[in-house]
């Protein structure tokens, strides 16, 4: 019974030192050397993990910055151009600044401007209210209002407005990381420049219904009219499937859509409010004097031309 047991032990002594050489040959044959640079670029990567980038992580971005030898369609938003040219340092490489971008909500449907038509008593998802039915309200386009896209913020960059019922971007926070983007059911957030000065101009709407359904719906809805597309000196504005939709690209912020739009669906963001009319008593004031009137005489006639008064009785 006991050699049995020793020739046992003996016996698995042996195999597991066989195993153990095979391995250690085989980890020496394949053997994968990885750049130090990875590590480099990691070190100076944010290190928030979002995704924004188009990678799993921070370390998935860095190495495909050093394998592709090229940072041109490689970018962190959360680090935005200042890490890049960090990375393009560590790299070697030429980095090209690209404009700052913000999430921007694009939809106009307050509380006040769509009101509800039903009451939705499930589990606060975005995502299983929106496979359930189209919403609490006639417009089957808008926000749904449970705050997916709060959750997924991991800069705390959105908040629920218990006002309008509307998702809120701060963008002193917003990294345009697109976390929010991805868990909106409804696809109403957008990554946009964030324009000159922070100023921008967007249609906050994706109502893509005809316009007098879209009216019925939401009362500051697009009803896909045309005007602020005729109105765009730039191009920038086209109307498919019934919605407006302006590119920032071409947008050049004169805002003459804006003051065409017939239910105030484009918005316009940052800009200075434009000084009140003059008083209407100042514009009389600045208008020249009329002519004075010529004096009558004593039966009420006018008097000619020329004739003043000069207090003698006429002969």
């Amino acid at each position: 019974m006991t050699t049995t047991i020793i020739w046992t032990i003996v016996a698995i002594t042996v195999l597991g030192v066989l195993l153990a050489v095979v391995l250690y040959l085989v980890a020496t044959k394949f053997k994968v050397e990885e750049d130090p640079r990875i590590d480099e670029v990691e070190k100076v990567m944010p290190g928030a993990n979002c995704g924004g980038c188009g990678f799993a992580g921070c370390r998935a971005f860095a190495q495909s910055c050093v394998e592709s030898g090229s940072l041109d369609n490689n970018f962190c938003p959360v680090g935005g151009n200042e890490v890049m040219k960090k990375v393009a340092a560590v790299l070697g490489l030429e980095v090209h600044e690209k404009a700052p971008m913000v999430a921007v909500v694009r939809c106009n449907g307050t509380c006040a401007n769509r009101p509800s038509v039903n009451d939705y008593d499930g589990y606060r998802s975005c995502k299983i209210k929106a496979a359930l039915y189209s919403g609490d309200t006639g417009c089957s386009y808008g926000c749904l209002g449970c705050g997916d896209c709060v959750a997924a913020c991991q800069f705390g960059a959105i908040s629920m407005d218990p006002a309008t019922g509307l998702p809120v971007v701060d963008e002193e926070k917003c990294t345009a990381c697109g976390a929010c983007v991805k868990a909106c059911p409804k696809q109403i957030i957008e990554l946009r420049n964030k324009g000159p000065k922070n100023r921008r101009v967007f249609v906050s709407c994706v109502n893509k219904d005809k316009g007098a359904v879209a009216r019925k719906a939401c009362s500051a809805a697009c009803i896909g009219c045309g005007k602020c597309e005729k109105a765009c000196p730039f191009g920038a504005i086209t109307v498919e499937n019934n919605v407006a939709y302006i590119d920032f690209n071409k947008c050049r912020l004169c805002r003459k859509c804006v003051a065409v739009c017939p239910t105030g669906a484009i918005h316009d963001i940052n800009f200075p409010t434009p000084a009140p009319a003059p008083e209407k008593a100042a514009a009389k004031l600045a208008a020249p004097a009329a002519p004075a009137a010529a004096p009558e005489t004593p039966a009420g006639k006018p008097a000619a031309a020329g004739s003043q008064e000069t207090g003698k009785k006429e002969e």
